[in-house]
């Protein structure tokens, strides 16, 4: 059984037992998540495209870590000018496993 989830703004293809990163939740370590924004469902051979989600459709995650990303280094430059300048950014995320696909369909 194969969703799309969204969460965050962005999209993510998920499957039993996969582990992914999406932005910061703010939530305990071992924790379950109910994401309920599911965009497609695969079971058996069947899909099912949500407009714009899929009614009865939730999928059940749990919190494995929160953590911050690697840094990115964002440097801004104006040739002849003599201006420059660079800072960094770490983004926030919580790692999720997920546990089950529920979709009655």
């Amino acid at each position: 059984m194969i969703a799309v989830i969204e969460t965050g703004g962005k999209q993510y293809k998920v499957s039993p037992g996969s582990v992914i990163k999406v932005e910061k939740l703010g939530m305990e370590v071992g924790k379950e998540v109910v994401l309920d924004k599911v965009l497609m469902v695969k079971k058996d051979g069947e899909v099912v495209f949500g407009h714009p989600v899929v009614e009865g459709a939730k999928v059940v995650a749990e919190v494995v870590r929160e953590g911050r990303g690697k840094k990115i280094i964002v440097y801004k430059f104006k040739r002849r000018k003599g201006y420059h300048r660079k800072y960094g950014h770490r983004q926030a995320f919580t790692e999720l496993r997920i546990k089950e696909i529920q979709y009655q369909g």
